[in-house]
């Protein structure tokens, strides 16, 4: 039973949170540079449930949190506990719902915590105050309707909104942002966007049709009902080129630049998304990546796209169900299988972690569970590691901010090839995951391991320049342009064509295919020329002699920075490699030490080095321009897991 709040009380925590609260400068109206998450502390998802709860019930959480060495919460706002539809709650986004959204701001400022919000509830973006016209669209089935479950207004479903009509966006916007403005007071704090979750077959807008005919010059009518059936990767190409064009367009770009008006940051997940993920993700503040629900290594595309266009944070939502969908072991989750997740994440470009996810839990109460993450709360198997553990994951995050990525090799992503494709095959499905578009399965070639390399698009290659022997893309530059792909556009093929005939180096390791329905004559010209150009090769660093980073046998993950002189570089126990979803309970289990020799090829020395690995210990090794080395202390010792058969709670 929840105790009684006292006047005195109520009066002493907002004084406090007012007074924090009136010292903070009104921020500009555009976001130039980000200022949150400057301490590297984890923050955790906060599961607010659609009910009635008081300031004190607010306040007791935050100080829990900020005793727990968290640095701060993303609110995200959803259905009622127990998915009860009777449940008493506040109006969503009425004067009640506010005050206390605006009352854990307050707090979080006078406790030095940050406080994100999701823009909505639940996910994807949708609600009651969404019109039928707005509603997402289907091809073929006008009476098509993605209804909002399980959010605050259940059993009330509302519509999912369009997200390829940016005046739908800037209608649902404008209700969230009023509703939100209060709140947004005070300190910077960053607005969400969960990954997509809006059904993408045969996703449609009005005009879309007039819009592909224009661009395509042909009617994409008569293929819609087999788009992604038979032989019709052409097709599906130019349809799935022209949604990425509207999903970015129409609400990546719009919701980046909505949170700048309202003095906030975009974090954002496009995964899953059907978009150009590298551009998308290149279009918001903050990119986050997600793990379990994706396998760890797809963070390096989210981790290139940001080091690409400058973004200095990459953070990631972790531990969403991490042995099993939807979540197995829920309060008996163990600190050592987190931290191999972790220093997965950490090892693909990630130094900013969000906890998913600790639910809210009035005072007194520690028995409300979100059905889809890791307990974070007093009565959970972890509540006694939480402080240390989070501990280290800040210092890693911290160090892993030095400089800026460091690599040698750009990689062409398969965009091209994962339109044409299509479907997955069946035994690479999940419940959530049919496409190929979601690159969710894409890594390096085997032949690039050591070398540390970066994804790279047309995107970016278009802003590249090929200067003193190096593609140059801001401040970052590489020795090499890597393609080994089935298909590419004419677009991106000109692109290349022209970077190569001023010098710059390509692996070309078979002849693309052109993607797209209506073929350009020039494809097959210019490919035949770039082929012939001396600086064009197809085995890799056939003529370059390039060297790699790290050298040695059965390497684990690892990360890299520099700031030009000294490289420090992060190494994840080999335990965390190749990670798949789901774990095993206990997988983490390490008894014994773990040796791998390697040499480190940087500032034009070869360094050899002896990898440690203590059980459950990943390392962090400094190497300066004099060739010292020196590993920093990053040891985190947790409870030796337990391992045991998977089975449902």
């Amino acid at each position: 039973m929840k105790r009684p709040i006292s006047g005195t009380f109520i009066v002493i925590a907002l004084l406090s949170c007012f007074v924090a609260c009136s010292v903070q400068e009104k921020k500009p109206a555009l976001v130039s540079k980000i200022t949150e998450y400057q301490s590297s502390k984890p923050y955790t998802r906060w599961w607010w449930f659609a009910s009635k709860f008081t300031h004190q019930d607010i306040l007791e959480q935050l100080k829990w949190i900020k005793d727990n060495n968290f640095g701060g919460v993303e609110i995200a706002f959803i259905y009622p506990v127990n998915r009860n539809p009777n449940a008493e709650r506040f109006e969503w986004l009425g004067a009640e719902w506010q005050d206390r959204v605006t009352f854990a701001k307050t707090c979080c400022d006078s406790l030095g915590l940050g406080c994100d919000f999701t823009f909505g509830t639940l996910w994807p973006f949708g609600g009651t105050f969404v019109s039928d016209a707005d509603r997402t669209k289907k091809w073929g089935d006008s009476t098509f309707m993605q209804p909002l479950r399980l959010s605050w207004t259940m059993p009330d479903t509302g519509n999912v909104l369009n997200h390829m009509d940016k005046d739908a966006f800037d209608r649902y916007a404008k209700v969230m942002g009023r509703a939100l403005s209060p709140a947004l007071a005070g300190s910077q704090s960053s607005v969400f966007c969960d990954s997509w979750e809006v059904e993408t077959k045969f996703l449609w807008t009005d005009g879309f049709d007039n819009k592909f005919q224009e661009k395509f010059g042909y009617d994409i009518k008569p293929f819609m009902d087999s788009i992604y059936f038979g032989n019709y990767g052409s097709q599906r190409y130019d349809y799935m080129k022209l949604i990425a064009e509207k999903v970015l367009n129409e609400f990546y770009i719009p919701f980046d630049k909505k949170c700048h008006e309202m003095g906030a940051l975009s974090r954002v997940q496009c995964a899953g998304s059907p978009t150009d993920l590298m551009t998308a993700y290149a279009s918001v503040d903050i990119p986050e990546t997600e793990a379990m629900l994706y396998n760890p290594s797809y963070s390096k595309i989210v981790a290139s796209a940001a080091a690409l266009s400058e973004k200095p944070i990459v953070s990631s939502e972790t531990f969403t169900c991490l042995y099993g969908w939807p979540a197995k072991y829920i309060r008996r989750e163990q600190t050592a299988d987190l931290k191999m997740v972790a220093d997965a994440l950490f090892a693909n470009g990630v130094n900013q972690i969000v906890w998913h996810g600790m639910p809210f839990n009035p005072v007194g109460i520690d028995t409300i569970y979100f059905y889809a993450s890791v307990h974070v709360g007093k009565r959970g198997a972890l509540s006694g590691e939480i402080p240390a553990f989070n501990e280290y994951l800040t210092k890693v995050s911290e160090k892993m901010r030095f400089g800026q990525t460091y690599s040698d090799v750009a990689v062409y992503l398969p965009l091209e090839d994962s339109w044409v494709a299509g479907v997955l095959p069946k035994e690479l499905q999940l419940p959530w995951a049919w496409g190929t578009y979601e690159l969710r399965y894409t890594d390096f070639n085997k032949e690039l391991e050591g070398y540390h390399p970066l994804w790279i698009n047309n995107h970016f290659l278009k802003q590249a320049e090929f200067k003193d022997g190096k593609l140059w893309i801001d401040g970052l530059s590489f020795e090499l342009l890597y393609i080994d792909v089935n298909f590419m556009d004419v677009d991106a093929l000109k692109t290349v064509f022209q970077l190569a005939e001023k010098g710059l180096p390509i692996c070309l390791k078979k002849d693309p295919l052109q993607a797209g329905y209506k073929k350009n004559i020039v494809f097959g010209t210019l490919l035949e020329k770039l082929k012939k150009l001396p600086n064009t090769a197809n085995k890799f660093n056939e003529n370059l002699n390039l060297q790699p980073l790290i050298t040695g046998e059965d390497l684990p993950e690892f990360w890299c920075r520099s700031d030009g002189k000294t490289v420090q570089i992060f190494f994840a126990n080999p335990h965390s490699k190749d990670l798949k979803y789901p774990l095993s309970y206990g997988q983490s289990l390490q008894e014994s030490s773990l040796i791998r020799k390697i040499v480190v090829h940087s500032n034009r020395k070869n360094t050899p080095v002896t990898l440690k690995f203590d059980a459950y210990q990943s390392l962090l090794l400094i190497i300066d321009e004099m060739g010292n080395v020196k590993f920093e202390d990053i040891t985190f010792v947790p409870k030796t897991p337990v391992q045991e058969a998977a089975k449902p709670n």
